[in-house]
């Protein structure tokens, strides 16, 4: 510590707490009895602990240097962001659309233009995966609203939803305009939620650090450096609300594989084919074009497009062919979406590979547990579980409402029996998994490495030590594989999708044998639709039913709308300038130090935070920070899985800029929580050494 950065009698110290993954109250963050919001806005609070006149309190003195300093204790509750309210509740239901996003973050990114080239073209697939998951959504609703329910349902027998009038059942209008409803209700609310912005939704704005004012530093990379808004996002999200409406207008047509006899109804399908295929083509190359389709599409000719969009709508209602004529067409539009998936995902997947390899002179001197998961390759399993949940809440949601109707008559799509078989496998090789991991590889471990000397070190007691070493093997155990089993298992489900396909590409019968696979994902995909459901319902009456599911929307909603605009927007882009702001407005005060401090996914915001402070503040600011993270998965969960994000050499770079004022806090027997330069630890004379890097990067 420098003479300069001894503190002064006048000192005072500021502990700027963030929460984690679970959404707490200000009470349960500061450890008071009452707390007082002392600024910010409606979705990101700072708040204090409060007297009995609910007035600003200061916190605990701190004992330093042989006496006592002042403390101010604030804490930042950004929960609002990602739960509380019906319609936050019904963003779990985005959960295919936000893991595009997380894919698109995976993605390694090599120097050198191979891989700026290949970076680019993976990121163009991940855009079309992303708009045929949007197409998808559309397509198995209008499956269940104007096939099953409006077609099906109420045109067969009065046996199905009996308490319909007759004179409904008649009107082929009004129940195509019923089957239509629903998809185009969809699209509306979709677009509304891609329109949200903390700017729109009343929130204030973050004022960005700017180069030049009163703390400016050189430009440099920085760890959390490509947290950034998507440039294109607005581009993006006119392109998915035009494919969804046409859709919409594809749907009373018969889909795009049905040849129309009327001539208007001939014209409306061409032109929606026509403005289908361009919209594909501005989504592939939407890294090239971006720029000129912002200037020859400015946001009112946007807005044109979106509603010359929605008027074939009413014009492919209007010269739609008959309700029930068009299912086969249905179907094989289904089919079709599925299809592209496969074949979008395979070119995705099979180019990740060489890109992987090309960024892998990046951190091939990394030690083992530092390095990509996958060696770079986690966006395929990730983009393919996406493509999984997204088929199989469609295909669950429509054998619930069949359910629902007591109407097991009713005809489903072809291809749905496929997703069943899918979900079916998927189920068993899931408890398979699940399994061995506890009774085989669980018990083995503990029996090979019996009692650890760290254990040792932190236990006296014999049965404590027995019981903490069974945590830490689980701990240890799910930290180093988790990953591996979530990807065996999507790449298991991918190898019987090949098999699927290949099936019904030959026309085979699926054998009696695998009937009960249908049987069991036919209740796999309804427990999922259904559970999902009664998760978004509880969540919405009931805000302390919320905290799982928000811990969930914590986790995908971390990123921008980069691959698919229809997700909340990113909570990131706002705390960390937030967290940056109020430290600039504390570290302002020569006698005041800050310390920011965050648990969980708390930890990694205020990482970011900090690491854009020492970039931005002056020298004798940057001596007055400090940086405290407890269990965050900064090294497990980000490090490894978003090598671009958290890059080692930025980490290690960081925690000299801070000199070492930063210390991070972590237990054994958390999975996820864990070092961040550091990734083994050893017991040498009765103490515990660590194994990780020091700023210049060399081994300690």
């Amino acid at each position: 510590m420098s003479p300069r950065s001894l503190p002064g009698h006048d000192t005072r110290v500021v502990e700027l707490r963030v929460p984690g993954l679970v959404g707490v109250t200000g009470e349960q963050l500061l450890d008071s009895v009452a707390t007082v919001t002392v600024d910010g806005d409606a979705a990101g609070e700072l708040v204090r602990p409060a007297d009995r006149m609910r007035r600003p309190a200061p916190g605990p003195v701190l004992q330093a240097l042989g006496r006592s300093l002042p403390r101010t204790l604030e804490g930042y509750l950004w929960g609002k962001m990602t739960s509380g309210g019906a319609v936050k509740a019904t963003w779990a239901l985005l959960f295919p659309f936000s893991l595009a996003n997380v894919a698109h973050g995976m993605l390694p990114a090599p120097a050198g233009r191979p891989g700026r080239v290949l970076l680019g073209v993976c990121r163009a697939l991940l855009r079309v995966v992303g708009l045929l998951l949007t197409a998808l959504l559309i397509t198995q609703l209008g499956v269940i609203s104007l096939d099953l329910i409006a077609a099906q349902c109420l045109g067969g027998t009065e046996d199905c939803l009996p308490w319909v009038p007759g004179w409904l059942r008649e009107s082929e209008q009004l129940r195509m305009a019923m089957g239509i409803l629903p998809p185009l209700a969809v699209v509306v609310a979709m677009h509304r939620v891609s329109v949200v912005s903390w700017r729109h939704a009343g929130v204030r704005p973050s004022a960005a650090v700017r180069p030049g004012g009163e703390c400016s530093g050189t430009p440099r990379r920085l760890a959390g450096d490509v947290l950034r808004p998507g440039p294109n996002a607005a581009i993006l999200r006119t392109l998915h609300t035009v494919t969804s409406l046409l859709c919409v207008a594809l749907l009373p047509l018969g889909g795009p594989f049905t040849r129309q006899d009327d001539p208007l109804a001939q014209v409306v399908w061409i032109v929606d084919l026509v403005l289908l295929v361009l919209v594909f083509v501005a989504v592939a190359a939407l890294d090239d074009v971006a720029a000129d389709l912002r200037r020859v599409f400015p946001r009112p000719a946007r807005a044109v497009a979106v509603g010359v969009a929605g008027l074939l709508v009413p014009a492919a209602g209007f010269a739609g062919s008959p309700l029930g004529a068009g299912r086969a067409g249905l179907d094989s539009m289904t089919e079709g979406i599925l299809a592209a998936l496969v074949l979008a995902w395979l070119g995705f997947a099979s180019l990740l590979v060489p890109l992987a390899l090309t960024a892998r002179r990046g951190w091939k001197d990394l030690p083992h547990r530092l390095r990509p998961w996958l060696g770079g390759w986690a966006a395929a399993p990730t983009v393919l579980l996406a493509c999984l949940i997204g088929a199989g809440f469609g295909a669950g949601l429509a054998i619930s409402v069949r359910e629902l109707l007591d109407a097991s008559a009713l005809a489903l799509p072809d291809s749905y029996q496929g997703i069943t078989l899918l979900w079916g496998a998927g189920t068993i090789a899931a408890l398979v998994l699940w399994t061995g991991f506890r009774t085989i590889a669980l018990p083995l471990r503990r029996r090979r490495r019996g009692i650890p000397p760290i254990v040792r070190l932190l236990h006296d007691d014999h049965e404590d030590q027995k019981e903490a070493a069974r945590a830490w093997a689980t701990a240890i155990l799910e930290r180093k594989h988790m990953h591996r089993l979530v990807a065996a298992l999507a790449l298991f489900l991918a190898g019987i999708a090949a098999v699927l396909i290949t099936r019904r590409i030959a026309g085979w019968e699926v054998p009696v044998e695998l009937r009960l696979l249908d049987d069991l994902g036919v209740v796999a995909l309804g427990v999922l639709a259904a559970g999902l459901l009664r998760v978004v319902y509880t969540a919405a009456r009931q805000a302390g039913r919320s905290r799982h599911l928000g811990a969930l929307a914590d986790l995908v909603f971390f990123w921008p709308r980069r691959a698919h605009p229809i997700v909340p927007p990113s909570y990131a882009l706002k705390v960390v300038p937030d967290l940056v702001e109020r430290a600039q407005h504390h570290l302002a005060e020569p006698n005041t130090r800050v310390v920011l401090a965050g648990y969980s996914h708390g930890g990694l915001l205020a990482l970011i935070a900090a690491a854009r402070l020492t970039d931005v503040c002056p020298p004798d600011q940057v001596e007055r920070l400090g940086l405290i993270t407890a269990g965050t998965p900064a090294q497990w969960g980000y490090q490894r899985a978003f090598p671009s994000l958290l890059p080692t050499a930025e980490l290690a770079e960081l925690f000299g800029r801070l000199a070492g004022r930063w210390r991070g806090l972590c237990r054994g027997t958390d999975p996820f929580g864990g070092g961040v330069t550091t990734w083994r630890h050893q017991v040498v004379a009765g103490k515990l050494l660590g194994v990780g890097y020091t700023p210049d990067l060399s081994l300690i």
